[in-house]
């Protein structure tokens, strides 16, 4: 999660919402990103989302079966519905997201019955680190 934290201070540095994501593959760091959509003008350019597509060009292959995702805040329903895509196996997460988030917290994409994978779901490791980078950002703003 630190390695995580420091793609979120990245982010903060860009003018982005602070959150950060790595992904290990067998125990190895297999690649590192955060947001970015402001400065690639995507709405899609999430850490994770970015996240997935370094990961699946180093692998090459889309599916991402014994993977770990180590990401800041609790992934939005965009990305939740990425990381079942992409078969991952595993997210944990630093603090929760109350608004948007889709691995508990406004919904469960982890668990949902139809879905035909699922994933493990670790939430609130490193939360108050994660939460507090999230926070002092947004109160700089509305400043």
């Amino acid at each position: 999660m630190n390695l995580a934290l420091k793609e979120a201070k990245r982010a903060e540095k860009h003018g982005e919402v602070p959150v950060g994501a790595v992904l290990v593959h067998k125990n190895k760091l297999l690649a590192s990103a955060c947001n970015l959509t402001i400065f690639r003008n995507d709405p899609t350019a999430h850490a994770e989302i970015l996240l997935l597509r370094k990961a699946s060009t180093v692998l090459k292959n889309y599916r991402l079966g014994d993977t770990i995702m180590y990401v800041t805040m609790e992934p939005c329903a965009m990305c939740a519905g990425a990381l079942l895509w992409a078969r991952v196996k595993k997210v944990v997460f630093g603090c929760w997201d109350e608004k948007s988030g889709c691995l508990g917290s406004v919904l469960n994409f982890s668990q949902v019955r139809p879905f035909n994978h699922r994933l493990q779901v670790l939430g609130g490791i490193m939360e108050e680190e994660c939460r507090q980078i999230v926070q002092n950002f947004f109160r700089s703003k509305r400043k």
